[in-house]
């Protein structure tokens, strides 16, 4: 990523997580941040499309530590999927070892968002309030729950918006070419992989995830560490 285009995100997160930031301003500078990063992905693509050495297929390992590693887990898959990018999760000690597959930008912008959303949750956890005769445990998983579906949502539809703002029939294949070498280069690594049975969590802390993951800022902290320890209350 450009450091003028990076120097505007890392800005616009600065803003969004000022503690006298408004949900108002902080959904503003979530918008703008969306869209450089979503049209970031569609000009990387378009560019490889014709010098496909500038972009290749690629893979790297994040770690995801305790406490909640599951829950962060899916938080690193839902931001991973709508980037076109996919995860394979591995066990290891009391975490997990995500091991992701995309091109390179691509790649590049999971781990920035992803960054800067453990961030987020953790001051949207510290400051919810678990009602009375919960447990605590529970209604954070849940609430780390709807935190990663919104965000995937909103994902999904930054970069269905830049697609549509490219314009050209061409894009929507060539990024689906790419979905494809993606899928192939899994497939190379793990030709028989399984998908994990569907997980369900008991408590009430969904609706109050759901809210921050739309106030959530969606721009990145720094193209250096994953945030993976950055500390969830447990």
């Amino acid at each position: 990523m450009s450091e003028a285009m990076l120097s505007k995100v890392r800005k616009l997160l600065a803003q969004a997580e000022d503690p006298a930031c408004t949900p108002a301003e902080s959904a503003a500078f979530m918008t703008k941040a969306t869209e450089l990063i979503a049209r970031y992905g569609v000009d990387r693509a378009l560019l490889a499309a014709r010098e496909p050495a500038v972009d290749p297929v690629g893979d790297r390992v994040v770690e995801v530590v305790a406490p909640y590693a599951r829950d962060k887990a899916g938080l690193l898959a839902a931001v991973a999927d709508p980037l076109r990018c996919r995860c394979v999760r591995r066990r290891e000690g009391s975490g997990f070892a995500m091991h992701l597959f995309g091109f390179a930008s691509d790649l590049e912008r999971v781990e920035l968002l992803f960054t800067s959303l453990l961030v987020q949750a953790a001051h949207g956890l510290a400051g919810a309030v678990v009602p009375g005769g919960e447990h605590p445990a529970a209604f954070r998983r849940t609430w780390l729950a709807g935190f990663a579906q919104v965000i995937g949502e909103r994902l999904r539809a930054a970069e269905a918006g830049a697609v549509a703002e490219a314009g050209a029939p061409s894009v929507a294949l060539v990024l689906a070419d790419r979905s494809d070498r993606v899928e192939r280069r899994l497939a190379e690594a793990y030709p028989r992989l399984r998908t994990a049975p569907r997980r369900r969590l008991a408590g009430g802390g969904f609706g109050s995830g759901a809210a921050a993951g739309r106030r959530a800022d969606l721009g990145g902290t720094g193209l250096t560490g994953t945030g993976v320890s950055r500390s969830i209350p447990g």
